[in-house]
């Protein structure tokens, strides 16, 4: 059973989530690399709708697609948008290939795709690259791998979470085979904007066909 099913995993998750040590500061890098102009904007694994609800704010011309697939969540989502003409929410697991939905001038995620076995996560962002227009943007605020086990012991010290209470979805996965990745699909201007311990943004854009 995947724990995101469970409302008490996902409960627990969103007990502790404004607590994150910098997430703000993540969450404006990540705004940042949002164009104004945007009109469509695609948010994966929206949890509560918290950083949708953020690109929404800055970029009060654009409408947004939530999607997750746990319930606790969804009925987050739903709650939060009830009473905006803004937002569609649709229930999608991400183990799974991404339904039609149109294009995006935006696809952002904040803290979901690492939940993904790594391979998962390679389809995935060849599937966003398909999903954005001929100027589109890919923001993924992201947990990563360290570098090493020493880097991973300070950041659960500097999150307080003893080595045994870690989450055992993740599946985290390094900053620089991720942006390999996504220059190989075909992204641009890929890198990494914004990084603290085990938390990155990684920012690719869309500039033209797929490499062949």
């Amino acid at each position: 059973m995947n724990e995101w099913r469970s409302p008490e995993h996902a409960g627990a998750y969103l007990e502790r989530a404004d607590q994150v040590p910098h997430r703000t500061a993540g969450e404006r890098a990540l705004l940042d690399e949002i164009p104004a102009g945007v009109t469509r904007v695609l948010d994966l694994g929206s949890g509560d709708g918290r950083l949708l609800a953020l690109v929404l704010e800055a970029r009060p011309d654009a409408a947004g697609v939530a999607l997750d697939f746990s319930p606790l969540m969804l009925d987050r989502l739903r709650d939060r948008f009830e009473r905006s003409d803004r937002v569609d929410v649709i229930a999608h697991d991400l183990d799974d290939p991404l339904p039609a939905l149109g294009t995006f001038d935006a696809v952002v995620s904040s803290f979901a795709i690492h939940h993904l076995v790594h391979d998962r996560k390679r389809q995935l962002y060849a599937e966003i690259w398909g999903l954005l227009d001929g100027a589109g943007v890919f923001c993924n605020l992201e947990h990563v791998a360290s570098a090493s086990e020493y880097g991973h012991g300070r950041f659960l010290e500097a999150m307080g979470t003893a080595p045994e209470d870690e989450d055992p979805s993740n599946k985290l996965l390094d900053v620089e085979t991720q942006l390999e990745w996504l220059r190989n699909i075909g992204f641009a201007d890929v890198d990494c904007y914004w990084k603290w311990r085990e938390l990155a943004l990684l920012v690719g854009c869309k500039r033209g066909p797929a490499p062949a």
